[in-house]
């Protein structure tokens, strides 16, 4: 039996590969794709997969009005992994810049921005997701600038309290000593000593994006309806569970595949950028 040690060194190397393989995969979907994802073809609706008895030229089937379901599940990676990624690093951008002023600074900054992050932990994500989504016209940007808005406290207290410690560091006093100024301090002494725990939020916080995205986009929300996502695919199937699972089953089975691969990654850089965890 492999010790759980060994299992853990494996777990990242195979999230990263199962990721790259997606990325990979958005990136080559209109070459991969054998069908346009958004194409109708009622005569051939409810298609089963090839091995169920369909059609060589529908892989997985197809859904309720004759789309290939294996196209729009290729389609489907690059709303997610777009979105994933766009609103990872926004938000890391703005929750890592205010953490940084919020720890280093004090004072008025700190308590200022602290309250501004309790108040928006109080009101669920997704509750609050939903609320701005409801407003705004749907579209991928706003899509994104929401999710921006919404997950940038998961930097900010992570990074807020890093950078509380390491301000107190004796490189830090040393540095503060030999002239450098709060900019240069922040930029070339603290910020790359706090670069490891944003590295580990950014994991988990994609992971968790995706999903919100496509819980919104099975509630007909977030991204317009011509483009194809996987929660989308969901909400398609879900009237079909029993004559036809299929629709709904693989990109089902496509979230959980990378969020389980961002997960895996994200764990096992946690205990490589950790140095108390590798002891």
């Amino acid at each position: 039996m492999m010790p759980p040690q060994r299992r853990r060194s494996l777990a990242g190397p195979l999230g990263l590969a199962v990721l790259t393989l997606i990325a990979l995969t958005a990136a080559l979907a209109p070459l991969l794709s054998p069908h346009d994802p958004m194409e109708q073809d009622i005569t051939r609706r409810l298609l089963p997969p090839v091995w169920l008895g369909g059609v060589p030229e529908y892989p997985l089937g197809t859904d309720g009005v004759g789309r290939d379901v294996l196209s729009r599940l290729i389609y489907g990676s690059r709303v997610s992994l777009l979105v994933g990624l766009s609103t990872t690093a926004l938000a890391g951008l703005m929750g890592v810049s205010l953490g940084l002023a919020a720890g280093y600074f004090g004072g008025g900054v700190d308590a200022l921005l602290s309250r501004l992050s309790d108040v928006q932990q109080a009101v669920p994500f997704l509750v609050l997701a939903l609320a701005v989504v409801a407003l705004v016209k749907p579209g991928l940007l706003n899509l994104i600038a929401v999710l921006t808005v919404t997950t940038w406290v998961n930097y900010f207290r992570v990074i807020r309290g890093a950078v509380l410690a390491a301000r107190e560091e004796e490189y830090v006093w040393a540095a503060r000593a030999l002239g450098c100024g709060d900019a240069r301090l922040i930029l070339r002494h603290i910020l790359p000593n706090v670069a490891g725990p944003a590295v580990v939020v950014a994991t988990l916080l994609m992971a968790n994006v995706i999903i919100f995205e496509a819980s919104l986009s099975f509630l007909g929300l977030g991204v317009p309806r011509s483009l194809p996502t996987w929660g989308r695919s969901v909400a398609d199937g879900r009237d079909y569970l029993v004559s036809a699972w299929w629709i709904a089953l693989f990109p089902g089975l496509a979230i959980m595949t990378t969020v389980a691969a961002i997960n895996l990654l994200g764990d096992w850089l946690r205990d490589r950028l950790n140095p108390w965890r590798r002891r």
